[in-house]
């Protein structure tokens, strides 16, 4: 006879899948007995909860709220102490002349151990944890942003942080990431802590902190109808609770689909059974996911009767800084978003490298510091400007000169429809800021599978590269056909990568590369752009808008 534990269990998932039970008998046995295998072995205090990923820093970005929403949204949003947060704080970012400034949201996904996550598979043991967080950076002219996915065990040094007794902590080296959010151990976790460890790694005054827990996760995916996933493999019980000791029954298929609820928890906590059982991997299915939910909510937007549910579910469960305390402050920072396009939101993981294998990260040096750089200038992962700031006009007052129009893009041919199946990687390779980005263009117009990969290991290239890996000529020469004039070179990678090169530079009418000397060309009233990103961080570069089935795992196993 089932535990009135395991019985509870299985009714708060029903709940929480918003379907009122799973149907007939067979199928609601199977409920239960998931219920309760996920019960039959309790963790041990110190296995660590994968956490819920913070949607809401995406959801704020829905406008158009009414007055009974928004009384309802003040109603239920709850802030942290804001003398919590450190005083020796990075500098805020200034405004140019149209008021425009870059914007840096902290997102954190919490369990928050007891209290009513425990049914949606947070701990009963208390506390709370932030075992995913990404570092959300809105560029100055608000069409662009980033997302960095920061691993939960990367060490690094823990700041002063207040406790809920009032005293304050010292400083502590070689911590891990995620013991920051857990400093003084209550379920509300202590995300000011968060805040001021991100603030000391990175060098960037965060602006909002956003905390939401799995049931506020678990309540959005409903009131949003499912956000479409895929997956290499089926996933099983034994997957999701190791502790189970045998396969169990089936959770999520192979393939695409569309979850929510407690089956959308299932994915975004998922480490084992797909790839190497990393957090690696399962940070790139949370970065998919968040794409897929922005996605639908860009294309699809929200009607009256599904905004009310999605922003009182997500204002029930999320914790926010005094910054954000008001309905009025979330919209407008929300408003603030819309014009971002899906494929200038990208997702990226600081560069890494294990310690130990599966425990103890290191963020890789000087890579993961040139990464913060250009956040700090404003500069986006593939070279481009996104300052906002146009050049000053000429100090003499006089009309700068007409400039030519630009030449067309090249026609391309028409578009076969096995592009679609052509997977492609797009390179720099010459200093003109935005150039892979606009290869990328050309080739999803041509239905490709394309992604901007960063900059190329020389910014030298005076024509356009297509190198491909073996068996791929065929395709490579699908993709020739878009860049007049390319070289086909064969590679020892996988796959097909494009490389830009200066004659496609002059073909789209961009500048032709750096001035004599090597130095490319300041521009009055714009930053100097840093150095080149490195590969750790451009190779794994996501877009909002790739297929949901790519690069959603890490390791051999998947």
């Amino acid at each position: 006879m089932p535990s009135p534990r395991a019985g509870g269990r299985a009714d708060a998932r029903r709940a929480a899948q918003g379907k009122g039970g799973r149907g007939g008998g067979k199928a609601e046995a199977a409920g239960g007995g998931r219920a309760a295998a996920r019960k039959s072995a309790k963790p041990k205090k110190n296995v660590k909860k994968i956490v819920a990923w913070s949607t809401a820093g995406v959801l704020v970005v829905v406008a158009g709220i009414g007055g009974a929403i928004y009384l309802k949204l003040n109603a239920n949003i709850k802030s942290f102490d804001a003398d919590a947060i450190a005083r020796n704080r990075p500098p805020e970012a200034k405004a140019d002349a149209d008021g425009n400034k870059p914007v840096n949201v902290l997102l954190i996904g919490s369990d928050s151990r007891g209290k009513n996550n425990s049914d949606l598979g947070g701990g009963e043991d208390g506390g709370a944890r932030s075992d995913t967080t990404i570092l959300l950076h809105v560029y100055a002219d608000h069409k662009h942003a980033v997302g960095i996915s920061i691993p939960r065990n990367a060490l690094v040094t823990l700041p002063s942080c207040k406790l809920p007794n009032g005293k304050w902590t010292k400083e502590r080296a070689n911590a891990r990431f995620n013991e920051a959010f857990a400093t003084g151990g209550t379920d509300d976790g202590n995300p000011a802590c968060a805040q001021n460890t991100v603030e000391k790694l990175t060098g960037i005054r965060v602006d909002h902190t956003l905390v939401v827990d799995f049931n506020g996760f678990a309540a959005m995916t409903q009131a949003v109808d499912g956000v479409d996933i895929c997956l290499p493999k089926p996933i099983y019980e034994g997957d999701i609770n190791p502790n189970l000791k045998k396969k169990g029954d089936l959770v999520l298929p192979q393939g695409k689909q569309k979850v929510e609820g407690q089956k959308a928890l299932d994915y975004v906590r998922l480490r084992h059974g797909i790839g190497d059982g990393s957090d690696i991997g399962r940070m790139k299915r949370q970065q998919a996911f968040l794409g897929s939910l922005a996605s639908k909510i860009k294309k699809e937007g929200m009607s009256p009767t599904t905004l009310l549910p999605l922003a009182d579910a997500a204002t029930k469960s999320l914790v926010v800084d005094p910054g954000l305390d008001s309905a009025d402050k979330l919209l407008s920072f929300g408003l603030s978003l819309k014009n971002i396009d899906m494929h200038d939101l990208k997702f990226v993981t600081t560069p890494w490298r294990f310690r130990t294998q599966d425990a103890d990260i290191d963020l890789i040096q000087p890579d993961t510091n040139k990464l913060w750089e250009t956040l700090r200038a404003d500069q986006t992962i593939d070279g481009q400007n996104a300052t906002g700031q146009q050049p000053d006009a000429p100090a003499d007052g006089t009309t700068p000169a007409p400039q030519p129009p630009a030449p067309t893009t090249p026609a391309a041919p028409a578009a076969d429809t096995a592009n679609s199946a052509i997977r492609v990687a797009v390179y720099n390779g010459t200093l003109v800021n935005g150039l892979a980005g606009k290869a990328t263009e050309q080739l999803k117009g041509a239905k490709f599978i394309a992604s901007t990969a960063g900059q190329a290991a020389s910014t030298k290239y005076k024509t356009t590269t297509i190198e491909y890996g073996s068996g791929q000529k065929a395709n490579a020469e699908k993709v020739a056909a878009l860049f007049p004039g390319a070289g086909l070179e064969p590679s020892s990678t996988r796959g097909i990568s494009v490389i830009t090169g200066q004659d496609f530079a002059a073909a789209m009418g961009m500048a032709s590369g750096a001035p004599a000397g090597g130095a490319t060309a300041a521009t009055p009233g714009v930053p100097t752009p840093p150095q080149p990103l490195p590969t750790t961080v451009t190779n794994e570069a996501r877009s909002a808008d790739d297929d949901i089935c790519a690069n959603t795992t890490y390791g051999s196993g998947g």
